[in-house]
């Protein structure tokens, strides 16, 4: 009896052992198990800015490498400047000579502009270049009847008259444009329209400041892909694969993949010129690809000071002007969201309302310049300049005044100057394909701060957008193949205006997803899913300790021009 019950004895204690162990076992499966879904709900941290920044505002690299980073802006301005003069200038009936002429002008204020927008304006990390806005009413002034005529003997109309008073007829259209644009700036008017916007609103206009301009991406590309998809391919290579192939901590390859790409690609499209592989495709195809077509080279003076109004005196015709104002405030639009994404990739705090409103006072100031000295558009902040921070991961200041300082450098000495605008625009375009994605990707930061989870914002979010890629989409298709005007108006003039207004993808996502914003569920618990809260936090200027940092006056300016 006493062994059976020292065996029942024991058998019990081994149940109770093995009980224990599944026990235990069971707790420890329960732990993983809990740890494991706690690790796959939790979310990425909410940032107010980015942390895998190189250099930020106030930091600057060595001399040599912002030299170099530099040129890579300036280089991208000049892309720009040349692709618009290029458009406009054989319109306006100009020789390669004015072309050059008008090149350099435009190199000589977007330098002026820059230089001061990052001494007393926003003082973000953004060059001021030409913006696209302004091609609409500019052409519309080239092509106006007076300066045209059937009579070939009408020596008031030959090609070199023909530019003269075209320019003259844009520069005073500028003028006026500039003094609206200084006007809103300078009373504060933009500061009003920024605080009304929220972090929703903010997705929307900075995702299509780089999305509306698509068609300057893979659309110019494809007009010469031998070289456009090399080009696209090894930026991507390059900024994205090539450090982890190499095993190396070091940001070169990304930092200077712009250049280092572009010399590349630029070499073999010389070498594919040379050897004679376009001499015989249709002229389009030899005007996008071969590398000694513009002619610029050639007729670029080695010397050249731009002249205040050295083709006459401004002249103002109503229509054309506030055709022109229009194309001003469309481009103030596109220029605060690139101020926003700048922001970001410079990791500085947003943009303040009142920084907004101090830099639309000097991008008019910049396009009262371009006025001046003859320009075919006017100034706003370089998209493709806020997306290069993107890329390099270097958001300091001095390397934007680098910048500037090698554009004026290239807009006296002009052969200089000409020979960096003679990129192929295909090897341009496909730099853009990326610049314009990482300004995109910026607003779409932005929904960090917004409540996802919301059935409003997601209809906000998602009917915006479709809107801001429809309703530009029909303007340009109509533009380019209907001679009549849109939306069966009957006025050429106030089709111009609709289209100028309605063809920019960030002017209709502020405008539709402002509306929407302010009237779906107006109640406060409703409208905080935007984000109204973490904004109001930087609507005033000294409600954010740190804005002093990254925005304040040098010289102690801000004590006589103090921010809001």
């Amino acid at each position: 009896m006493s062994s059976e019950n020292d065996n029942n004895g024991g058998n019990n204690n081994n149940n109770n052992n093995n009980n224990n162990n599944n026990n235990n076992n069971n707790k420890k499966k329960e732990n993983n198990a809990s740890a494991i879904k706690i690790e796959e709900v939790t979310p990425h941290p909410v940032m107010e800015t980015l942390s895998d920044i190189q250099y930020c505002i106030n930091s600057h690299p060595p001399i040599g490498e912002s030299l170099v980073l530099g040129l890579q802006h300036s280089f991208l301005a000049i892309g720009i400047i040349t692709l618009i003069s290029s458009i406009i200038v054989p319109k306006m009936g100009g020789s390669n000579v004015d072309k050059a002429k008008v090149i350099q002008n435009m190199m000589f204020v977007s330098a002026i502009s820059t230089l001061l927008q990052t001494l007393v304006g926003t003082r973000l990390p953004v060059v001021v270049g030409a913006s696209h806005s302004f091609v609409i009413p500019v052409t519309t002034i080239v092509l106006a009847s007076r300066f045209s005529s059937n009579d070939p003997f009408d020596t008031r109309h030959l090609p070199s008259q023909r530019f003269e008073k075209s320019m003259a007829a844009i520069q005073g259209a500028l003028l006026v444009a500039s003094v609206v644009k200084i006007t809103l700036g300078f009373s504060g008017i933009w500061r009003i329209f920024v605080r009304f916007l929220s972090p929703l609103q903010m997705v929307l206009l900075i995702t299509f400041t780089g999305l509306g301009l698509f068609d300057l991406g893979f659309p110019t590309l494809a007009n010469c892909a031998e070289i456009g998809i090399p080009q696209l391919v090894l930026m991507i290579f390059c900024s994205q694969y090539f450090s982890v192939i190499m095993k190396t901590n070091k940001r070169i390859y990304d930092q200077f993949a712009l250049v280092l790409c572009t010399a590349l690609v630029w070499i073999f499209a010389l070498i594919l010129t040379s050897v004679g592989i376009y001499n015989h495709r249709h002229p389009s195809t030899q005007i996008s690809c071969r590398t000694d077509h513009t002619g610029l080279i050639r007729s670029a003076p080695w010397v050249y000071f731009p002249k205040p109004f050295q083709w006459g005196k401004p002249t103002l015709h109503l229509d054309e002007t506030f055709l022109m104002i229009l194309a001003g405030l469309v481009s103030l639009v596109e220029s605060t969201g690139t101020f926003i994404a700048a922001a970001r990739y410079a990791s500085a705090t947003p943009v303040p309302p009142s920084v907004v409103s101090r830099g639309v006072f000097w991008l008019g100031f910049g396009t009262l310049l371009n006025g001046i000295f003859g320009a075919v558009a006017g100034s706003s902040a370089s998209v493709e300049s806020a997306g290069l921070l993107g890329l390099t991961r270097v958001g300091s200041r001095r390397v934007i005044q680098i910048s500037a300082g090698i554009m004026l450098f290239f807009s006296i000495f002009g052969k200089i100057g000409a020979f960096f605008a003679s990129v192929p625009s295909p090897i341009m375009a496909a730099s853009y394909c990326i610049f314009y994605a990482f300004v995109s990707s910026a607003g779409l930061n932005y929904l960090q701060f917004c409540n996802l989870n919301s059935f409003r914002t997601l209809f906000i979010l998602g009917f915006t957008s479709f809107m801001a890629i429809s309703v530009p989409q029909y303007f340009r298709d109509y533009k380019l193949t209907s001679r009549s005007t849109p939306l069966g108006i009957h006025s050429e003039w106030f089709g111009n205006a609709v289209t100028i207004i309605f063809i920019s993808s960030p002017v209709v996502a502020v405008m539709v997803g402002m509306l929407l914003d302010n009237t779906i569920h107006c109640e406060e618990a409703r409208r905080n899913d935007s984000g109204k809260p973490w904004w109001e936090r930087f609507i005033k200027f000294s409600k954010e300790i740190r804005n002093a940092e990254f925005y304040s006056l040098p010289c102690k300016l801000s004590n006589c021009f103090p921010s809001l």
